[in-house]
């Protein structure tokens, strides 16, 4: 079993940024990946970043050049740099993880067996 625990959601005004934090706690694999998604009330969850055990990353065109996933092995935590947030960013933010590589379907929530219980983002106008 792998836990997660996410931290560091706000509220912030267009154009600022927020740094959100998930720490994996539990059993451990020298092989996962591990992802950022936001949901919107009625509408599917999204993936924002992903990030595999080998440091490479994915990114939904929506936040390219604005988010990076991060992670810092010693802590096994994964971050999430926002930066020119916007206010369609506006979303609960949840970390996920799954034992294995990221593949093509990283954006897929299905992918993905461990969930946080997710931090809200608020992005004012």
């Amino acid at each position: 079993q792998v836990q997660l625990v996410e931290s560091g959601g706000g509220s912030v005004q267009a154009g600022g940024s927020l740094r959100l934090s998930c720490a994996a706690s539990g059993s451990t694999s020298s092989s996962y990946c591990m992802g950022w998604f936001r949901q919107v009330s009625g509408k599917e969850r999204e993936g924002v970043a992903a990030i595999d055990s080998d440091g490479v990353t994915r990114y939904a065109d929506s936040v390219k050049g604005r988010f990076t996933i991060s992670k810092d092995n010693a802590k096994t935590w994964v971050y999430l740099q926002m930066n020119s947030l916007k206010p369609e960013d506006t979303a609960m933010y949840y970390c996920a993880a799954r034992i294995g590589p990221c593949v093509g379907v990283w954006y897929r929530s299905l992918y993905y067996t461990y969930w946080g219980q997710g931090t809200q983002v608020t992005v004012s106008s």
